[in-house]
């Protein structure tokens, strides 16, 4: 989500991740700023790797028509390939002028997407969304379509997303233990409190950077990242992440570990091609 990142950009860091010691690419949504349209990027990703799996994290679901995200993910699903996208995140999203800039409603988002995740399994499952119109393609090449986790934060939305969701996504700014435990901990009595059956898939993620100068580089990200809630909110978060060291980075894993996490993604401040090399290091070491 930085200014001026290329074609070339993209091309390095695609075939970098896919040759390295890494499960997993994501990339979010956002519709303000730099960032480039997750769908585009994620399929452009899926086309030049082979073996990665590919996660959109998350969908901001209730700013769109959810038999179009249907399709979307079908889509890419194919591209990727068999296997290759076990989950996809969806949210609820907290920018309302992302919501403003695209025509959808800020409020009733949290029962919008509770109708909109049937309808995204209904496209999956091959029923018809017009009568006579016949069924929506592509077939996605899991059954039924990938597994759906959960971007919710707080416990009314997780209560709320246990009713659906495969699992939580979990994130934690600075990837602190307390923060990954917290949610996790409201997944699992929500899980339980809905009376499923299964455990739910533990994804978690923080922010961070290998970069030289990194911490500098890390705080001006963050704090442009933030400055659409102002300018004050924007520099007290940049002053709490710091993951911005080996041993930082180290911790962090550590944190993810200790939380349970089944996956963890480190999404990183910068273009530089130094934060895959020296995040492979630090994985060569943890195996």
């Amino acid at each position: 989500m930085n200014h001026g990142i290329t074609r070339e950009d993209y091309e390095k860091w695609f075939k970098a991740v896919d040759d390295g010691p890494f499960h997993s690419l994501c990339c979010g949504e956002r519709v303000h700023g730099p960032a480039m349209d997750m769908r585009i990027l994620l399929a452009s990703a899926a086309s030049a790797t082979r073996r990665i799996e590919i996660c959109p994290t998350l969908y901001v679901l209730p700013m769109h028509n959810a038999t179009r995200v249907a399709k979307e993910i079908a889509t890419l699903d194919v591209l990727a390939g068999a296997g290759r996208m076990p989950y996809v995140a969806i949210g609820y999203g907290g920018r309302e002028q992302d919501y403003q800039a695209v025509g959808a409603s800020f409020q009733g988002r949290y029962s919008r997407m509770d109708a909109q995740v049937k309808e995204l399994r209904r496209v999956w499952r091959g029923e018809e969304m017009v009568p006579g119109a016949g069924s929506i393609g592509p077939t996605c090449t899991t059954p039924c379509g990938p597994k759906l986790l959960s971007g919710a934060t707080g416990p009314k939305g997780i209560a709320r997303s246990a009713k659906w969701a495969d699992g939580l996504y979990a994130w934690s700014f600075n990837g602190e233990l307390a923060e990954l435990q917290y949610s996790l901990g409201l997944a699992d009595t929500a899980w339980a409190e809905a009376e499923r059956t299964t455990r739910p898939y533990r994804l978690g993620g923080c922010w961070y950077t290998l970069a030289d100068n990194g911490q500098q580089k890390l705080h001006d990200y963050l704090y442009n990242y933030m400055l659409l809630a102002g300018a004050e909110a924007a520099s007290a978060l940049a002053a709490k992440v710091n993951r911005s060291s080996q041993d930082r980075v180290h911790a962090a894993l550590d944190n993810a570990e200790a939380a349970s996490c089944d996956a963890f993604f480190l999404v990183p401040a910068t273009a530089e091609l130094a934060e895959v090399d020296r995040l492979a290091d630090i994985l060569a070491v943890r195996q």
